[in-house]
């Protein structure tokens, strides 16, 4: 489907097809937010942000993002998930973790949550 099928402008408003509304809804889960982390020099992760106090991240059931492909930027990953998801490497999930060096932190999307989560478990 096209982008242009989406969503329409009127009048500086954006207005986006009702059956997309859910799956552009921010993702959450016991209010926690599922966010997408940057971390200086450890990497990239997605997870429910538990807690943050500064650089500090707190994360539950997070996967760091070793490899993606199929979306440009850790920005479209964020909104539209992988298109990719048989090429991409996510590690195994992990219970708790605390990131750090946190230098981004992106609200993700339902339909991106889905996406990360549906990955196939990377192992070596």
């Amino acid at each position: 489907m096209s982008e242009q099928c989406k969503s329409v402008d009127i009048n500086g408003t954006k207005y986006i097809r009702a059956d997309l509304v859910d799956e552009m809804r921010p993702a959450s889960a016991d209010g926690l937010p599922y966010c997408i982390v940057r971390g200086d020099r450890s990497g990239v992760f997605a997870g429910y942000v538990k807690r943050r106090d500064g650089r500090e991240v707190e994360l539950a059931n997070s996967r760091r993002l070793w490899y993606w492909d199929g979306a440009a930027s850790i920005s479209q990953l964020a909104n539209d998930g992988t298109s990719r998801p048989q090429n991409c490497k996510f590690p195994a999930e992990v219970a708790n973790q605390l990131v750090l060096d946190a230098i981004e932190v992106i609200p993700a999307t339902e339909k991106a949550r889905k996406s990360i989560e549906g990955v196939t478990r990377w192992a070596k």
